[in-house]
């Protein structure tokens, strides 16, 4: 039980943090292959070779899974330190303090390959900041998200939390989707030739304003006034092992793995979708993402409400079925009978529930694991639940970059796009294995 309740002004600070890292994570998901994999018409320059082995991987796929792997390994350390410190100032704010620096710089440098041209070298490079980059976000994400449950008490407030959260989550990807548009403006006020510097220029500055936000939960909220936790006192592996035994979290595990592998490899080809299958120019896919995102802020009241009525696995069911039917739109996008606009508009709209839904519930879903299994093992390893959902998220990413990667062989330019099309099929499939697995979840009453 927390010492005090959380206020609205430290709710909404509490949200600023995921503001801030939501922008710099899906400015790499949203704009790393387009930058350094770009189609014919972008005007920009291919940076890494499209070098097959075994005739099948590419080297793109080989690099996300390598940079992203890095760090996956790295977040149940940092979740066992978390979990298990005795800092003055708490288990989890300090970390979050230090982690910022590195993440702004890292996330940055991904957009500064060595070579201005195809490089294995870029390759490498790209491996390396990005690796380096997700060590220092997870640094943050990790004990940020365990203070979710040891801020709340019932599974309300742990709702309510979470959409505090997940609207700042969205408004970070609005702010990065925008990142076209706000290179545009770039180019043309400072009368910049080249696209790549624009782009550049921009990452600095969302980047730079992404740590602003980051740093609003450390100034504001005192842990140790809101929070009552203790530190646990397992080792790494048998706090991992025991983690791994609880029922729910595996079947909650399997499914938010296979959805977030559906969700990389259609965020990684926004762009192209927008670019090649409706041929709109690309500060068009920073206007659908943000009215994908405005859309699903409508359905939050109704998701709290419908949490409480009718629980949370209901939803969470729904929402996957929901976004698999519109992952199958991807593959008609420019075949149907309506303006590639409204093709558009009609995706992103139809995105809006589930996108909401999947937002708020699984963090609040989570965080009820976690405190029900403090309450039976006397354990507190919220950090270590987190820690292990992240490091299936980031296979999850990694698998999915990889797997967008892999399909660009088929085609990514007009005339030739299966590579693209065919993403919208295995985001379908991925989301009903997603749906399978969760109807076996069993939802505590409260």
């Amino acid at each position: 039980m927390p010492a005090a309740k959380l206020t609205l002004g430290k709710e909404i600070a509490y949200a600023c943090g995921m503001v801030g890292w939501s922008i710099m994570t899906n400015l790499v998901i949203v704009i790393v292959h387009y930058f350094y994999l770009p189609p014919s018409n972008a005007g920009l320059t291919q940076l890494v070779p499209q070098l097959l082995i075994f005739n099948a991987i590419n080297i793109l796929s080989i690099v996300d899974v390598s940079g992203r792997l890095v760090d996956a390994f790295y977040d149940p350390v940092i979740a066992s330190l978390s979990d298990r410190s005795r800092h003055r100032h708490g288990r989890r704010i300090p970390f979050m303090k230090w982690a910022i620096a590195p993440a702004v710089l890292f996330c940055c440098l991904i957009f500064y390959p060595p070579v201005k041209g195809v490089s294995s070298h870029n390759a490498i490079w790209l491996g390396c900041t990005m690796a380096l980059f997700f060590m220092g976000v997870t640094t943050y994400i990790i004990p940020y998200n365990a203070l979710l449950p040891e801020m709340t008490e019932s599974s309300a407030e742990r709702v309510k939390l979470s959409s505090f959260q997940q609207a700042g989550f969205v408004l970070g990807i609005i702010l990065a989707a925008l990142v076209n548009n706000y290179a545009d403006v770039v180019q043309n006020a400072f009368h910049i030739t080249q696209r790549a510097a624009a782009l550049q220029y921009t990452v600095w500055g969302l980047c730079i304003l992404a740590g602003l936000f980051m740093l609003v939960p450390i100034l504001a909220i005192n842990e140790k006034k809101y929070t009552v936790s203790k530190p646990a006192h397992l080792p790494i592996m048998q706090a991992i092992r025991q983690t791994f035994k609880n029922r729910n979290f595996k079947y909650y595990l399997v499914s938010d793995f296979t959805f977030y592998i559906s969700l990389s490899i259609v965020s990684s080809g926004l762009l192209y979708f927008v670019k090649v299958l409706l041929d709109l120019p690309e500060s068009k896919g920073g206007v659908l993402m943000a009215a994908m995102v405005c859309g699903s802020l409508v359905f939050y009241p109704l998701i709290n409400y419908l949490a409480r009525r009718i629980g949370k696995k209901p939803l969470v069911l729904i929402a996957f079925g929901m976004q698999s039917l519109v992952f199958i739109l991807i593959y008609f996008l420019g075949k149907l009978p309506l303006s590639p606009i409204a093709q558009g508009f009609t995706l992103s709209l139809s995105t809006a529930f589930p996108l909401a839904a999947l937002g708020i519930l699984p963090n609040a879903i989570l965080a009820e694991i976690a405190q029900i299994d403090a309450e039976e093992t006397g354990e507190n390893r919220e950090g270590m639940f987190f820690a292990v959902k992240y490091f299936f998220v980031k296979l999850g990413q990694t698998f999915g970059f990889a797997l967008f990667a892999f399909l660009t062989i088929y085609g990514i330019n007009r005339g030739h796009d299966e590579g693209l099309r065919l993403n919208g099929i295995c985001g379908c499939i991925l989301c009903l294995i997603a749906l399978i697995f969760f109807t076996r979840f069993r939802e505590e009453k409260s």
